[in-house]
């Protein structure tokens, strides 16, 4: 087949295979290994190595350089603080105890080396934001096992990529019969040198982007050179250093003040997106089926169940013990861990430099590790969400709200809502928003809410509704679209700017695309806000059998109502397309305009 016609194909079906992961709320890494085990061992209709040839390595190489440093510019020290001390453990002891373990089952099931099983125990010490997310999405546990799980997926990969790098170097070196003291003085200089060589490059961009000498129209461009000039002039200065430079080249960047990098995260993520769909197609079609069948199944399972049922648990028994953490939120986090691209990209990326060097069995490390992949993310994607429940530690039917916009109309109602004991998360572009939200006790999320960054670092857990309060109709509309599919239409809700109906307008947006009429259509943005500059204020009513939701609007008359809860926490904003009639037991939130002032 042409090649053009293949990587078209595969251009489609990683499309395919992201719209799927869309609907189904699944991981991606399903969809995307499906597409590339039947275009490749299945159907034998793509062979990287025949369609990029020399290339190949090149290829795959970069892309991890991106990959890590898309996920390392994400790691604020600032934000891993509030952790705690189980985090560090974690990723410490921890991630030395998940080392052992695999490395112990690869030599022992797969009849790995010693040396090939130490480092292939090293990769799977990894996890990764691209399946810890979705994941999270569908178990919705509690908010402490929650952010232990996303930090953790964000931190450890480049720690893992870095550790497996290091004991490869290792090997590298001792198959040219170095010396050990001159192996460990090679790896030493191969990290000082990739990290001093990425934070120079992180400071260097740093500086320019805050100093504004490149323009805005070539930040993303600027920024994806950098990186793949740092990652290739590291590794030809330093064999193997490009990984840790572009490591360290994110994290410093992302760490440096007054220095915006949303809209780098933006791009790089997109990007990320596309290189991780090819990755796992590519390297999915790679898998030898002659390999996975000399390793046979018997030693296939008794490696996956080791790395689900010993190394996960033991990892945080050690790490949690004595802890802050309840049985119940230990057992879940010991029950999660799947692995994600980077294991896929280094396993194939060190195994073919092991084939090439002459190690025995070096052919067999991509199919273990697309097998705990595979088993991990299927296996807990099935179990996690149930297991949660069990256990206790899901959150209940989320109740909470999600405010687009951080408009002191916007803050009014969230300040409202929260006193009255729902979770709310204020999310906003505008740092002055964002900071007063804060000021007033609110969980806020500081960037764009519909962007790729905010797909990984927006903390939805808890949260059922989603209120877009903007100043700008078309923003309103832009969040209903993007949050539709998340918490379901009828929970998707949007305050009109002015009165005036949308249908007299032929510019209008689309109804479909609007979301529900928040409030009503007599009720706007405009209308609310000039309510509270002239003194408005919430006012929250207990409904009875005596005094009923009548009796509350004739008693006030100018008010605007807007939203109610019951006794259960249930909770109903008020619209137009759906009768709004609250009875006894319930709570109505109105506001109420300021009093006259007595002359």
């Amino acid at each position: 087949m042409e090649p053009t016609l293949l990587l078209a194909g595969v251009g489609l079906a990683a499309l395919l295979s992201q719209w799927l992961a869309w609907r189904l709320k699944a991981p991606s890494i399903l969809f995307l290994l499906v597409c590339g085990i039947l275009a490749g061992p299945v159907l034998g209709l793509l062979d990287p190595d025949h369609l990029l040839g020399e290339l190949l390595f090149p290829v795959v190489s970069l892309s991890v350089a991106v990959i890590l440093f898309e996920g390392s510019l994400t790691l604020r020290f600032n934000q891993i603080r509030g952790t705690g001390s189980v985090l560090w453990r974690m990723l410490s002891l921890g991630l030395l105890v998940t080392w052992a373990v695999v490395a112990v089952a690869a030599r022992g099931f797969a009849g790995l080396s010693w040396e090939l099983a130490i480092l292939f125990g090293a990769i799977m010490v990894v996890t990764g934001p691209t399946v810890i997310g979705p994941m999270l999405r569908a178990v919705r546990p509690n908010e402490k096992v929650s952010n232990l799980l996303r930090w953790e997926g964000v931190v450890i990969d480049p720690l893992g990529a870095v550790l497996a790098l290091i004991v490869f170097d290792v090997l590298l070196a001792q198959r040219a019969a170095a010396p050990l003291g001159g192996s460990i003085f090679a790896v030493l200089g191969m990290l000082v040198a990739g990290a001093a060589a990425g934070c120079a490059a992180g400071q260097a961009l740093g500086v320019a982007l805050r100093r504004h000498w490149i323009p805005e129209y070539l930040h993303n461009v600027a920024t994806l050179l950098l990186v793949l000039a740092v990652f290739a002039l590291s590794d030809a200065v330093q064999s193997e250093s490009g990984l840790v430079a572009v490591t360290a080249m994110g994290i410093w960047l992302g760490n440096m003040k007054d220095v915006r990098t949303d809209e780098i995260l933006d791009f790089k993520a997109s990007l990320t997106v596309l290189l991780i769909s090819f990755l796992f197609i590519l390297l999915a079609a790679r898998l030898d089926a002659a390999a996975l069948a000399a390793i046979g199944l018997p030693a296939l399972l008794g490696l996956f169940l080791v790395v689900q049922f010993a190394a996960r648990p033991l990892k945080i028994l050690l790490s949690t013990w004595p802890g802050e953490l309840s049985w119940r939120e230990r057992g879940l986090l010991a029950w999660i861990a799947p692995r994600g691209i980077v294991a896929a990209a280094i396993s194939s990326l060190f195994a073919l430099r092991l084939e090439a060097a002459g190690f025995d069995g070096a052919e067999r490390i991509v199919p273990l590790a697309f097998t705990v992949i595979i088993g991990t993310v299927v296996w807990q994607g099935l179990t996690a969400p149930a297991l949660a429940r069990r256990l206790g530690v899901a959150e209940p039917e989320p109740t909470g709200v999600l405010f687009v916009g951080g408009n002191p109309v916007s803050q009014a109602v969230a300040r409202a809502l929260h006193e009255a004991g729902f979770p709310v998360t204020v999310a906003d572009g505008s740092w002055d928003n964002v900071r007063a939200a804060r000021m007033a006790g609110l969980r806020t999320y500081y960037g764009n809410p519909v962007s790729a960054h905010a797909d990984r670092l927006l903390d939805l857990t808890g949260i059922g509704h989603m209120l877009a309060m903007t100043h700008r109709d078309e923003q309103n509309s832009l969040a209903c679209w993007k949050f539709q599919p998340e918490f379901g239409r009828r929970a998707v809700y949007s305050l009109r700017v002015t009165r005036e109906k949308a249908g007299d307008d032929k510019r209008a947006i689309s109804a479909d695309r609007r979301g529900r009429e928040l409030f009503g259509e007599a009720v706007s943005f405009t209308i609310l806000s000039t309510m509270l500059e002239q003194g408005a204020a919430f006012k929250r009513t207990k409904l009875t059998g005596s005094y009923s939701f009548e009796d509350l609007r004739q008693q006030q008359p100018g008010a605007v109502t807007l939203l109610a809860w019951s006794e259960r926490r249930q909770l109903r904003f008020r619209t137009d397309d759906e009768p709004f009639q609250p009875g006894a037991g319930w709570t109505v939130l109105s506001l109420a305009p300021a009093e006259p002032k007595a002359d």
